[in-house]
This record gives structure tokens, C-alpha cells and sequence, in this order.
């Protein structure tokens, strides 16, 4: 419940930041075209995040010639735990990692890297894709996309904000409108990380309910981090706006990959996983049998 309160709180900071800047670049005028265009930003978002970010990564689709055993494993998954089966994709990418899209239950997808399938036991196959699964019940997905298109729009209003005060004011106070251009977007950005981690936390919690056993998500997740910081991941560098939806963050390349991190310390995760499972410490990485995923 306290997850769902922060989330809350973090969402309507993020909505008054987001108006707050209309305000300031254009009055009551500028608040209007501020709501309108989050209105609309958020409505798109809504019908077509899902789609825009497999393309991205050119997912492929799950069925009974492509990975069918990672189709059934997530649809029984999704049984077991009372939910909707979602879509099943695979992305052709040597970092194991994963993530989960969509509006909500009825219309979600889970999608996996050959990588993980590769690198990973089937215990800890089924733990990552119970922790997208948790995603996708908690609603994430769909507050992760609202937040995500925030952070965008209010950096899209800071870049107008000389134009519009510019203009209307002869110049307007420079310095006021400089702080904008450069507070507003790391404000956005502070309060998704926020909210992303939050969510993960909670994830971390359903997903090891949903799979039954906390040490394999654990584990999964200490050889996750162990590859994602070695090996690259091109398509996300590309978008490193979908890099909050992956279960670790898959980037690592640019120096900008590391100076806002949208999830939580990954230690940190394990220490709560370990304990929920009682205090029993995972096998080491290197201990873990690798998995039979062809």
C-alpha cells in the first residue's frame, strides 16, 4: 500500500510540474496549452506505447515455431496467477534482460532477449517473466508510459519556453527562463526515476510470489546486472527512453547512461528478495546452471 501511495504522490508532482511549466511560460494561457497537449501526448501513449516500443527493439512475436516453450511458460505463469495471457515477443540481443508494455492486463506483452534465455536457468526464466507479469498487474506499465511521456512533454515546453516568453515579453527575465529550460526537465526526470524505482521494488515482491521462490529472481537478477554491465545493447542505447522498462537497466555505454539510473541499486533488490525468502542467501552467478532455451 505504501508503494501505491508514493506512486500517487509522484505522478500528481509530476502532473503540477508539468502544468506548472505551462503556467510559467505562458500564464493561463500556456497552462491550458499545457493540459492539451498532455491530453494528448498521454492519449496516443495510451493506444499505441505497446506497439512503438517493440518496433523499437524489433521484437518478435512468440508462437508455435518461434520459442514456444518461453510462450507456454508465460502463459501458465499468467494462469497460475489469475491474469490475462499477454502477448510473448523475443529480441534477438546478447544482453539478458526483459521488459513489459501496454495499456493494461487485457492488452499487455512481455517480451525477453535470446540473451537471457541463453544465459539464464528455467527457474530463473520463469522469476524474470513473473516480475514483468507482477508489472503488468500492478498497472505499471501503463504509469510508467504516462510518466515517461511527462518527462518528454515538459522537456519539449522548457525547449519553447524562450520562444513563447521570448517573444511576448521582449526578452523577458533570461535568467528565469534559462532556469526553466534546465530545472523543469531534470525535475521530470528526478521524479520518474522515482517512481520507476518504486515500482520496481513492488515487482520485484509479486514477480516472487508469482514464480514461488524469491531466490530465483534474485539470482536471476545478480546475473542480469553481471552481464548488462558488459555486454552492449545497441537498440536501447538508441532509445534510451525505454530503458526504465527493462528489469535492470540495459545501458552502460555513454557516460549519460549512468548519471540518472531509473532503477534501483540492484544489491539492494537482492538483499530484499533474499529476505522475503527468509534470509537464505542465491547461489553464486557462477554456480547457476545454464539454461537448455535453444
Amino acid at each position: 500500500m505504501m508503494g501505491y501511495t508514493k506512486t500517487a504522490i509522484l505522478m500528481a508532482a509530476m502532473t503540477a510540474l508539468f502544468m506548472g511549466v505551462g503556467y510559467l511560460i505562458g500564464g493561463g494561457g500556456g497552462l491550458l496549452i499545457a493540459f492539451a497537449v498532455a491530453a494528448g501526448m498521454n492519449a496516443y501513449a495510451y493506444w499505441n506505447s505497446d506497439k512503438a516500443v517493440l518496433r523499437m527493439h524489433n521484437a518478435q512475436e512468440c508462437n508455435s515455431q518461434v520459442h514456444p516453450d518461453l510462450q507456454r511458460m508465460v502463459h501458465q505463469l499468467a494462469e497460475d496467477a489469475g491474469m490475462p495471457k499477454p502477448r510473448v515477443y523475443v529480441i534477438e540481443q546478447d544482453q539478458p534482460n526483459a521488459f513489459a508494455t501496454g495499456r493494461n492486463p487485457e492488452n499487455a506483452a512481455v517480451a525477453a532477449t535470446t540473451g537471457l534465455l541463453r544465459r539464464m536457468s528455467r527457474e530463473e526464466v520463469a522469476a524474470v517473466m513473473a516480475h514483468e507479469l507482477a508489472h503488468i498487474r500492478n498497472y505499471d506499465t501503463l504509469i510508467m508510459t504516462v510518466t515517461a511521456t511527462f518527462a518528454g512533454a515538459i522537456s519539449m515546453l522548457a525547449n519553447f519556453a524562450m520562444f513563447f516568453r521570448g517573444g511576448r515579453n521582449g526578452g523577458g527575465n533570461i535568467i528565469a527562463l534559462l532556469l526553466v529550460m534546465i530545472l523543469a526537465p531534470l525535475a521530470a526526470a528526478v521524479v520518474q526515476m522515482a517512481i520507476s524505482r518504486s515500482r520496481e521494488y513492488e515487482a520485484d515482491r509479486v514477480g516472487a510470489e508469482i514464480c514461488g521462490n524469491p531466490l530465483w529472481l534474485a539470482s536471476a537478477l545478480e546475473k542480469i546486472q553481471g552481464f548488462a554491465s558488459r555486454i552492449d545493447f545497441d537498440r536501447a542505447e538508441a532509445n534510451p527512453q525505454t530503458a526504465h522498462m527493462f528489469i535492470i537497466n540495459p545501458l552502460h555505454v555513454h557516460k549519460r547512461d549512468k548519471l540518472f539510473s531509473t532503477h534501483p541499486n540492484t544489491e539492494n533488490r537482492i538483499a530484499a528478495l533474499v529476505k522475503l525468502a527468509g534470509g537464505t542467501r542465491p547461489q553464486a552467478a557462477s554456480q547457476q546452471a545454464h539454461s537448455p532455451w535453444g
